[in-house]
């Protein structure tokens, strides 16, 4: 079973930036689109960003422009550079497979505020 540890989260004001890095533990990680969700306060978990095991990405409209994911398949690695960070930003992010979810990592908390 694949293990996810999410990091990099933080206080920023709005207008900074953040990168989120999620280890992966196992090798199927390699062959798996993977996704960057995010879950704020009274809402559903929503995907935001996603990264094919050969590096095509998309994005939700909301972090398009902004946004960046990529991954690092030798090191099991995948990130999120987040720029222009806004309030409505604000949520835990976790990152986990497109489809075919692995169990769920802690999350890592993202507050977006003056």
């Amino acid at each position: 079973q694949v293990r996810l540890v999410e990091s990099g989260g933080g206080l920023v004001q709005p207008g900074g930036s953040l990168m989120l890095s999620c280890a992966a533990s196992g090798t199927i990680f390699r062959f798996r689109a993977m996704g960057w969700y995010r879950q704020a306060p009274g809402k559903q978990r929503e995907l935001v960003a996603v990264i094919t095991s050969g590096g095509t990405t998309n994005y939700a409209d909301s972090v398009k422009g902004r946004f960046t994911i990529s991954r690092d398949n030798a090191k099991n690695m995948l990130y999120l550079q987040m720029n222009s960070l806004k309030p409505e930003d604000t949520a835990v992010y976790y990152c986990n497979a497109r489809e075919s979810l692995f169990d769920w990592g802690q999350g890592t908390q993202v507050t977006v505020s003056s």
